[in-house]
């Protein structure tokens, strides 16, 4: 009998499944995360395969690995973060997890920095002013905040942040801070300095964002947080929505605590068209398109391709997680 293989997302790119099909049975759920019937479907269907690829945003549980049964022996998520599974559930049954770290780094480095400027030099604003036929003209119209000279706080100096700060260095930062659970032989390499969260708030121009979602980060940029920051800071969050306490930030933007926001990532996702912080005009959202490119997300379902693949013939994972 042959290996098989389930994959919850049609959405999952061909390089991946090409790769899968010389091997084993892959078998793809027809439905996309946001459609109706796929969580469903995933239910119905998910019983008695070899290896699982978590390509969605629904949370892996208890529950769907009882349905997936004692076959599955291993899982790949395609992104970094694994927020979405939990973690003890699979370890106390024995399956490998594994994930694909570091290929999306430079991507969603380049959506930071395509935020941070959108957010500080108010591209909402002025994009909105020309559709309405409201282009003013002056010295005074439609002012920003600068980079060159500023100070750049980054939350989580991993392989994202430290590509924030490789493509920064060409706009003339004149500080980088950050701030993390351990210190990062790369900072001294790349002149960053560890400070606590206290102090990269208070001093920062720009609070990057670029942490893991666990229960130590929920909600970290809170009302008290919030408060700890520059009246002409710009926030720009690429790690997880729920980093931010949104009902918090949407107060202080506002009531121009806080001087703009540059979101990629938000809460829940999609965020709903009536949502409150899309009434604001010094929030730039986008709809979560850190790894959105080709090339990365390629990257990405290859690698959760080979980790099941290894994981299925008995090796080690390209990237284990358990």
């Amino acid at each position: 009998m042959s290996l098989t293989v389930f994959i919850v997302n049609k959405s999952y790119p061909t390089a991946g499944l090409a790769l899968l099909k010389k091997t084993v049975q892959a078998t793809v759920v027809p439905y996309l995360d946001y459609e109706e019937s796929s969580l469903k479907e995933i239910k119905n269907s998910i019983k008695g395969y070899d290896a699982l690829i978590w390509n969605t945003k629904h949370r892996l549980t208890g529950e769907i690995l009882d349905l997936a049964g004692p076959r599955l022996k291993v899982i790949s998520t395609m992104s970094s973060g694994t927020d979405h599974i939990d973690l003890e559930e699979v370890k106390k049954r024995g399956i490998l997890l594994g994930n694909a770290p570091q290929v999306l780094d430079d991507a969603v480095a380049d959506i930071a920095v395509g935020v941070m400027i959108a957010a500080a030099r108010r591209f909402k604003e002025g994009v909105k002013e020309i559709e309405s036929g409201e282009w003013k003209y002056g010295v005074q119209w439609m002012l920003g905040q600068d980079i060159a000279g500023s100070t750049v706080g980054i939350v989580g100096l991993g392989g994202v942040g430290q590509g924030i700060v490789r493509r920064l260095k060409g706009f003339d930062v004149a500080k980088f801070l950050y701030c993390g659970r351990s210190d990062k032989p790369e900072a001294s390499t790349l002149g960053v300095q560890r400070v606590s969260l206290e102090e990269l708030l208070a001093e920062s121009d720009y609070v990057i964002l670029a942490c893991p979602l666990t229960d130590e980060t929920k909600h970290l940029i809170n009302a008290h947080t919030l408060n700890m920051m520059k009246k002409t800071a710009v926030l720009v969050n690429i790690a997880r929505g729920g980093v931010v306490d949104q009902d918090a930030l949407y107060e202080a933007l506002k009531e121009n605590r806080i001087f703009a926001a540059g979101l990629d990532v938000v809460t829940p996702e999609p965020i709903p068209s009536d949502h409150k912080l899309l009434t604001l005009p010094n929030c730039y959202i986008v709809p979560h398109l850190g790894s959105a490119t080709i090339n990365t997300r390629n990257k990405m379902a290859t690698i959760a391709a080979k980790n099941v693949l290894l994981g299925l013939e008995g090796k080690p994972l390209l990237f284990p997680v358990i």
